[in-house]
């Protein structure tokens, strides 16, 4: 007789907005009481050196931007992946710490920091051939096995994904070129896990913190785990952790067979 083995894996993503504030705020607490098998952060913003956690059980991957006090991702563990890869081909931010690839025996994971278009829309074309190098960098993994990707992309796909649509359509995060980036994704295979279980309005993952927006829930979805269709079947459920205050985003994350 054959027995086959499962196992229920918890993904978290966390926008945590300098890593040093967050450890300040709770983030150590947070870690300990949720457990997870894997916790992707982003907006680290610190250099090699600056920050020792010392995770019990973890292994801990961090990409640091050369800029100071900016940007940078990291990714802890308790499976060691097959294989470590920092930012993406062809594109200058990967001095930006943006991107993580680790590779399991059955998948990809990719932990995302997507570039902002900024006020103005000063980065919106530098933004643009983001999301087309990013894209080709998943593609070209799941060439070989299944991807799942996870982080802040700074876009907001649809009108149900943020409070006041009408009033940024032409705002950072809410453009029809940076909605469309995110069509390709959808449209090229990938699934918008949180979308895929829930189609209620209202469940933001950022918040501005002018103007009591996290009090009135004016808020943005910006946060996200997306996987390839080939892992759906796998899929259990996918969260947002509204509730977890600490940075201005707040964590997101699936269980997943």
């Amino acid at each position: 007789m054959i027995f086959e083995i499962t196992y229920i894996m918890k993904m978290i993503s966390w926008n945590v907005n300098g890593i040093r504030a967050c450890l300040k705020n709770g983030f150590m607490d947070f870690l300990n009481s949720k457990n997870p098998e894997i916790i992707c952060i982003q907006e680290t913003k610190v250099q090699k050196g600056q920050v020792q956690l010392g995770l019990n059980g973890y292994f801990e991957y961090w990409n640091y931007a050369e800029k100071k006090g900016y940007s940078g991702t990291a990714i802890f563990t308790k499976i060691e992946p097959k294989s470590v890869k920092y930012g993406i081909t062809n594109y200058k931010s990967d001095k930006e710490g943006r991107v993580i690839t680790l590779e399991f025996e059955e998948y990809f994971l990719v932990n995302v920091y997507t570039p902002n278009s900024q006020r103005g829309l000063k980065r919106l074309e530098c933004r643009q051939k983001w999301d087309k190098d990013f894209l080709n960098h998943l593609k070209t993994l799941e060439q070989k096995k299944p991807v799942i990707f996870c982080g802040d992309l700074n876009v907001a796909h649809k009108e149900i994904d943020l409070k006041n649509p009408k009033q940024n359509i032409k705002n950072a995060g809410f453009t029809k070129e940076e909605r469309n980036g995110f069509d390709n994704l959808i449209n090229s295979g990938f699934l918008d896990t949180f979308r895929e279980l829930n189609n209620e309005p209202e469940n933001y993952t950022w918040w501005s913190y002018r103007f009591n927006a996290r009090e009135k829930n004016i808020g943005w979805r910006i946060d996200y785990f997306c996987i390839s269709k080939k892992l759906r079947e796998r899929l259990k459920d996918a969260f947002i952790m509204s509730e977890v205050l600490g940075s201005d985003h707040c964590p997101v994350g699936i269980i997943i067979e």
